[in-house]
């Protein structure tokens, strides 16, 4: 109970971290307009993020890995004050790539380290749970953070909004060092080793459940909101109300993903989230020109493509208990990518095709996802069996 508190300030700073990671969608327009480029242009600042992150966050945990944990994260919000400060003081384009560089490594670096830090912080069993609790605060800014900070930036200049996360970053740093206990770090793990653990089957397979699942949704989740206007044909107000009940929903289904995996399992939470997920990506295909239906299917969707979030990471670390922060920075990098892709292929979808037809395109993947999940969590199974017949076997022979 002692280490709760903890646990939540590490996932409030993680809000702030996500904050500045997604609020540069919400503010597209005005960035583009103030340095004097074209919006797909500026588009390339998300870009430039999610490489950054998904390249670099590896390399830079195992360089870091016997770090001190504590030390890590203060050195990671440093960094990630001075990424936000460019954006403030340096004009132009090309300092803002350089701040979106900076913050992704950053960004990378901290909440890998936090959900380690959060999980060794954690009672025995309730892993689960703490690992839930941060993808709560970081996905709470992509909920909160990005309106908050649109509405921050029709009232004041964009950049005042990156000074201000700067400024809390470094007040960040200070409930860090009082917040936080030393915690040893990790035996580092070269490069080649990485990617010796992806030539493990059933890490790679695990990653690519990441890639199909978070794929899946991002193509929908990319172009919701064009979605609930045109084919839906929400009002601004409706579209605000409704993406308002999805963070909600979200928020309760990372939670409970997190208390499903503690009390039932990866393999029974994953699937049926997944499922659960694909369906409401249907139903949104097929009923999308109904507001009424609309609306619960979208808390529906929230709801059971979160709670795959927390349950993901933990299957990933219990396939690697030694090397807890390489495989997280993977899944991170995966994660990236797949959000990628699914945003292209979104596109593509909506141009070539209708905004109606993305919840078909999205929901195979996350059935993809399922359907690889079950396949590994099957094999795993008659593999552990084997084991304990070959057991018996010895045991009764000795």
């Amino acid at each position: 109970m002692s280490n709760t508190w903890k646990i939540y300030m590490l996932a409030i700073i993680s809000f702030l971290v996500g904050t500045s990671e997604f609020i540069i969608a919400g503010i597209l327009d005005k960035v583009a307009a103030d340095v004097g480029v074209s919006v797909s242009a500026a588009g390339q600042l998300i870009t430039v993020f999610s490489l950054a992150y998904a390249f670099g966050t590896p390399v830079l945990m195992a360089l870091t890995a016997r770090m001190e944990r504590r030390r890590l994260l203060l050195y990671s919000l440093g960094l990630f004050a001075i990424g936000n400060l460019i954006a403030v003081a340096l004009p132009g384009f090309a300092f803002l790539i350089l701040s979106r560089i900076v913050l992704a490594l950053s960004t990378g670096v901290f909440v890998v380290t936090a959900l380690t830090v959060a999980s060794k912080l954690a009672p025995p069993g309730k892993q689960g749970s703490a690992i839930a609790t941060l993808v709560m605060g970081f996905s709470t800014s992509l909920i909160i953070g990005v309106p908050i900070g649109r509405v921050a930036a029709s009232a004041y200049d964009w950049p005042l909004i990156f000074g201000a996360i700067g400024l809390l970053g470094l007040l960040a740093m200070l409930i860090i060092v009082f917040a936080v206990p030393q915690t040893d770090g990790e035996e580092p793990i070269p490069l080649r080793d990485q990617v010796k653990l992806l030539k493990q089957p059933k890490i790679a397979v695990a990653l690519a459940i990441t890639f199909l699942w978070i794929g899946g949704y991002s193509i929908v989740n990319t172009y919701i909101s064009p979605f609930l206007r045109t084919v839906t044909e929400l009002s601004e107000q409706g579209v605000s109300a409704a993406l308002f009940a999805f963070g909600i929903a979200s928020l309760i289904g990372s939670k409970i993903g997190g208390f499903s995996t503690d009390k039932w399992g990866v393999p029974r939470t994953l699937i049926s989230g997944m499922l659960f997920h694909s369906i409401a990506l249907v139903l949104l295909s097929l009923t999308g020109h109904s507001a009424v239906i609309v609306f619960p299917l979208m808390m529906l969707w929230a709801f059971t493509a979160w709670s795959s979030g927390p349950t993901q990471q933990y299957y990933l670390m219990s396939l690697a208990p030694g090397a807890s922060g390489i495989m997280l920075s993977l899944n991170s990098s995966v994660l990236q990518l797949g959000m990628a892709a699914g945003a292209g292929l979104g596109g593509v979808v909506a141009e070539q095709a209708s905004l109606s037809s993305i919840g078909w395109i999205g929901a195979t993947g996350v059935i993809l996802a399922a359907a690889t999940a079950t396949a590994s969590f099957g094999i795993s199974r008659k593999h552990a069996l084997r084991k304990e017949a070959e057991v018996r076997i010895v045991e009764t022979g000795a």
